[in-house]
């Protein structure tokens, strides 16, 4: 096999017996002395490290890929990482330090979530009108009457103007309007479905209008709650006239309507809690009767006071819707059947048309009359007329 000198002509290769010319072994020992051409140069320490450890690196990754249970993959020569990107393969400590950070807070918010799942109170109870012995989660709707009172909440939750509700069981309850749903409606004593619930949605507009409108709340006349009720029922719409400009011991609009003096107590906040329940029957042929009974929780300041009292009115309402072809009445207009009241926290003694709470600093009667009273407790209903002790509010 031929090759060809630094001139480019063909020889015979030294190794392989072949005669060299002077001219060509001249030309060639000129070069060397040159550092020109091909002449081999024996590599450095340095060179030769690198190249040990490149071959060692090589035979590694290769023994690896030849471990048992490991599926054998071509070979693959060794590479160096880039320059910028680092070791592959093997995160730095700053990122294994995030990786464990990271686990470590997921583990911790996975454990708050299910503690708190199972136990809801440990966070409503930070929350604002929380405490420690009541639960803040609403109630669900009342639809049949309680079988036990309230719990009780500590004697050390007192209410304030920021959290009017701390303490009570009303705390629970729903806000104003919220708390008066009415039943599904079904045709009932002769009456259309239409009609019977026109029935419920007339009372509850005369609940809200006579409990939770703030003009009636201020003692104005309330005259949507007015305007609701049948001026054909005889005598009725007259004697609340009467009980609302002359109002006594006989003629006691509170009856029917919720209200306090302005010019001496102010309702905190804009919010009346609400619990209760709302039925209906058939009347006689041609009406149908509704039964609401609602306990409203009123919290109030006197005129520029701090201090806070809550009153408490329970109110039990039957109205009555009638057929005008079978009644002498005005369609669409409720009749009162019957109104009565239970207070709590309230003087008793004064009959002028308003509710007058009693407040924490007031100086106690020492041999207050009437049995005590839990105003809470929609298990019992007192006689109209009594005047206990309320035992909180």
């Amino acid at each position: 096999m031929s090759t060809r000198t630094p001139a480019g002509e063909p020889s015979e290769r030294p190794d392989e017996g072949g005669a060299v010319s002077d001219e060509q072994w001249e030309a060639f020992l000129r070069e060397a002395g040159s550092g020109g051409g091909d002449v081999p140069k024996e590599p450095s320490a340095r060179a030769r490290m690198v190249t040990a450890r490149l071959r060692a690196l090589d035979e590694e990754a290769a023994a690896s890929r030849r471990r048992p249970g490991r599926r054998n993959k071509p070979a693959e020569a060794w590479q160096p990482d880039g320059w910028r990107t680092g070791p592959s393969g093997q995160p730095s400590s700053r990122t294994r330090k995030r990786k464990r950070l990271a686990g470590a807070l997921g583990i911790v918010l996975v454990a708050a979530a299910l503690v708190v799942t199972m136990r809801p109170s440990l966070l409503t109870d930070h929350l604002p009108g929380g405490g420690d012995s009541v639960d803040a989660a609403p109630l669900p709707a009342e639809t049949a009457p309680p079988t036990a009172a309230p719990a009780a909440g500590a004697d050390v939750e007192r209410p304030t103007p920021e959290q009017p509700f701390l303490g009570s069981p009303a705390l629970r309850w729903a806000d104003g309007a919220a708390g008066i749903e009415i039943p599904e409606a079904e045709a009932v004593g002769g009456m259309s479905k239409g009609e019977v619930e026109q029935a419920l949605r007339a009372t509850r507009r005369l609940l809200v209008s006579a409990n939770l409108d703030p003009a009636t709340l201020r003692g104005e006349r309330p005259a949507e709650a007015l305007d609701l009720i049948d001026p054909l029922q005889e005598g009725e719409r007259d004697r609340l006239e009467r009980s609302l400009a002359e109002p006594g011991e006989e003629l006691d609009p509170l009856m029917l309507f919720s209200r306090f003096d302005p010019d001496e107590i102010q309702l905190v906040g804009d919010v009346v809690k609400t619990r209760g329940r709302m039925s209906f029957e058939a009347g006689p042929a041609g009406s149908v009767e509704v039964h609401a009974d609602y306990t409203f929780v009123y919290p109030l300041v006197r005129a520029g006071g701090d201090e806070v009292a809550r009153t408490i009115v329970r109110r039990k309402l039957t109205t009555a819707l009638h057929d005008p072809e079978r009644f002498v009445a005005t369609p669409g207009k409720l009749s009162v059947v019957s109104s009565q009241q239970n207070v709590g926290n309230t003087d008793c003694a004064l009959n002028d048309g308003f509710l007058h709470p009693s407040f924490p600093s007031d100086r106690k009667d020492p041999s207050p009359a009437g049995p005590d009273v839990d105003p809470y407790d929609r298990r019992e209903w007192q006689p109209d007329g009594s005047c206990g002790t309320v035992t909180r509010t």
